[in-house]
Parts: structure tokens; C-alpha cells; sequence
């Protein structure tokens, strides 16, 4: 059964329309409508979903080679398969959807919001 899973993944792919064509499936992942729409959304949820919730995708953000990486990651700990011409349309939804987002840091405080006691020195510049 394990080297049948392969050809049966393969199968299933070849007899879907094209990426571009093909609606959303509200069949495919029982969590399929938490991807937002996009060309690539109905071929990364029906790839991510066979092994986990789709919300293992949406909690996560990286850039394109940090997703290559988890999809390489995944590979080689989980058996996942090899996804072939597959890999760049879901790098690209995951790219354009699910990228870092700016910095965790929330900008400084504008000058006219300090403190007094906080607002002396800094003209100077941090010590």
C-alpha cells in the first residue's frame, strides 16, 4: 500500500482541471475556506490537508525559501512525497499569502508622547 499511495496521488492530480480553472472545492479539507482565494488555493489545501489541518499553514508565515525549507522538512522527517511540478504554484500562494509579516516591534513613540523625564537627551542620540 505504501508504494500505491504515490501513483494514487499522482492520478488524483493528473485528473484535476488546471490550477487556474479549477473553483474552490468546499469537499476538499474540511477547513478549506480558512485559505484565502487565490490561484493555488484548491492545490494546497487538497495537498496540505490529506496530512494535517490547514490551520498548520495559516499559524505560520515565512518567506519562500522558509516555506521551501518546511516543505523539504516535511519531506524528509514525514514522508511526504515529492510534489514534483506542484512544489511552485502552492510556493507561490504560500509566498503571496502567508509572507512575514514587518517587524514584531511596534514603533517608537512619537517625541510629543514621552514623558517629560524622557524626552532630555535625546538629542544625543541612544548612550
Amino acid at each position: 500500500m505504501p508504494r500505491l499511495y504515490p501513483l494514487l496521488m499522482a492520478l488524483v492530480v493528473l485528473l484535476q482541471p488546471p490550477v487556474s480553472m479549477a473553483e474552490p472545492d468546499p469537499k476538499v479539507g474540511s477547513d478549506a475556506h480558512a485559505l484565502p482565494p487565490g490561484e493555488g488555493k484548491v492545490l494546497v489545501a487538497a495537498q496540505c490537508s490529506l496530512c494535517h489541518s490547514l490551520a498548520l499553514v495559516t499559524q505560520n508565515r515565512a518567506d519562500r525559501e522558509g516555506w521551501r525549507t518546511l516543505i523539504r522538512w516535511m519531506q524528509k522527517k514525514h514522508g511526504l512525497w515529492e510534489l514534483g511540478e506542484l512544489e511552485a504554484p502552492i510556493l507561490d500562494y504560500l509566498e503571496n499569502h502567508y509572507a512575514p509579516l514587518g517587524s514584531g516591534r511596534r514603533p517608537p513613540l512619537a517625541e510629543h508622547l514621552l514623558p517629560a523625564s524622557a524626552r532630555t537627551g535625546l538629542e544625543d542620540g541612544p548612550p
